[in-house]
């Protein structure tokens, strides 16, 4: 195989680790999440959240996007515009992203929106490419900034 196909088919596996991660959270599926990340992420939503950025162990992010997206009926994730920058078995990885939340709440304003761009570091682990650095740097909110402490509106 030439270095060129297999530079093209770790590209391609490394868009598809982050796009796993997405598609895994908008399921709320937390074992798949879990999997696409290292044991130790550093980890940076600060533009989010305030606070530092940190290495925390990936069950802890795990468990935070669980309890904060539990309340929401759905999430949508879409990311594009990749670039991918592989050395050897790390990769660099930028790309935009909106994620989408749903609930419908008393107000009516049953969405919320986060638009910005995400910085991830993945490592090669066996035939899979993990997580070991997210950043995500948050352009601006658009929608309820309430959403989860709204009283819910029944569906249907």
């Amino acid at each position: 195989m030439s270095q060129l196909l297999r530079d093209l088919l770790d590209r391609e596996a490394v868009v598809d680790a982050v796009t796993l991660l997405f598609l895994a959270t908008d399921r709320k599926d937390w074992n798949a999440v879990r999997d696409r990340f290292t044991d130790t992420v550093h980890f940076d939503m600060t533009s989010v959240a305030g606070g530092d950025a940190m290495a925390l162990p990936a069950e802890a992010i795990v468990s935070g996007w669980a309890v904060g997206l539990e309340p929401l009926v759905a999430v949508h994730h879409q990311a594009g515009n990749f670039r991918v920058r592989i050395d050897g078995d790390g990769a660099d990885v930028f790309c935009y992203g909106v994620a989408w939340h749903y609930r419908p709440v008393a107000s009516g304003r049953d969405t919320r929106a986060f638009i910005g761009s995400y910085d991830l570091h993945l490592v090669r682990a066996g035939a899979d490419w993990k997580i070991d650095r997210f950043r995500f740097d948050c352009k601006f909110v658009e929608g309820n900034p309430d959403l989860e402490k709204e009283a819910a509106r029944p569906i249907g």
